[in-house]
């Protein structure tokens, strides 16, 4: 469980940082990125977990969301983990598909052959990695929000709404709001966990809040120039789940952004403040 550091660079007078473990869930090494803010210097501090996208790795968020300042200023972590675990011996989609395999975990644990014995992105999550987290870096833990894109967003939600209790706060931009309602999810749920839909619902933000998950509620931000909105995103089904359920949530529909790191970067400040907000309360 011990972290390798790989790299490390002096940032707003943090630390932004690289490191490698070796995962018992997931059987092999696995990345993360790590902001310190230098008010860690001074004591533990909260953590803001933000979970990518498909193809991303533990680098896309950390050199193109531009989260580093305003994380300086509040005095937060921010933990990027990988999308999913890679290395000799994991296995990819056939036929190298951006939505399926490496880049694409889309943070469940998986059941079916082969895919069950590397893609446990989510006990690795919800367990594994925090523990290492805890014991290794000045973070902390009784003080912990979590944020995502799209299938990160998808897994930020899942993640919040399963462990009501862990999360102080959840924000989302522009997720995968019912995988069981869209091309992208139904691919990945089927192969990864079997055609029987009763087992796709844990993975599943409306499907989790029409069973009873709550939280104080919900921070989403959604460009209406998205190439994703109608057939994969689908917000307006989240919406719907949350009105019915009486469960809080600000929708905010950007005009004219779509689904790049150039619409997370002009956002993400407001995101970060949302947070630092609900984890200083």
């Amino acid at each position: 469980m011990a972290l390798e550091r790989l790299s490390q660079a002096k940032c707003f007078g943090g630390t932004q940082a690289t490191y490698q473990h070796s995962s018992a869930e997931t059987g092999t090494a696995m990345r993360f990125a790590v902001f310190t803010p230098p008010q860690a210097e001074a004591g533990p501090v909260p953590v803001l977990w933000f979970l990518s996208g498909l193809t991303c790795t533990e680098e896309n968020f950390t050199v193109k969301a531009g989260a580093q300042r305003v994380a300086a200023e509040l005095g937060l972590m921010l933990i990027a983990p990988d999308t999913s675990p890679r290395g000799d011996g994991v296995p990819d989609d056939a036929q190298k598909a951006y939505d399926f395999g490496l880049g694409a975990g889309f943070y469940v644990d998986a059941t079916e052959a082969p895919w069950a014995q590397h893609y446990r992105m989510r006990s690795y999550l919800e367990t594994e990695l925090p523990a290492l987290v805890a014991a290794e870096l000045p973070a902390d833990m009784t003080r912990q929000a979590i944020s995502g894109h799209s299938m990160g967003g998808h897994g930020a939600l899942t993640l919040a709404l399963r462990n009501p209790a862990r999360f102080r706060s959840v924000s989302a931009f522009a997720p995968i709001v019912s995988p069981l309602n869209c091309p992208w999810g139904e691919k990945a749920l089927t192969g990864y966990l079997g055609p029987d839909r009763a087992a796709w619902g844990a993975y599943d933000a409306c499907a989790l809040i029409e069973d009873g998950a709550r939280l104080p509620d919900i921070l989403i931000d959604q460009g209406t120039a998205d190439s994703f909105l109608t057939t994969q995103l689908k917000p307006e089904l989240l919406e719907a789940a949350c009105a019915t359920a009486g469960q809080p949530l600000t929708l905010r529909r950007q005009e004219g952004y779509d689904h790049s790191f150039f619409f997370i970067a002009s956002f993400i400040a407001d995101h970060l403040a949302w947070h630092g907000a609900r984890l200083r309360g």
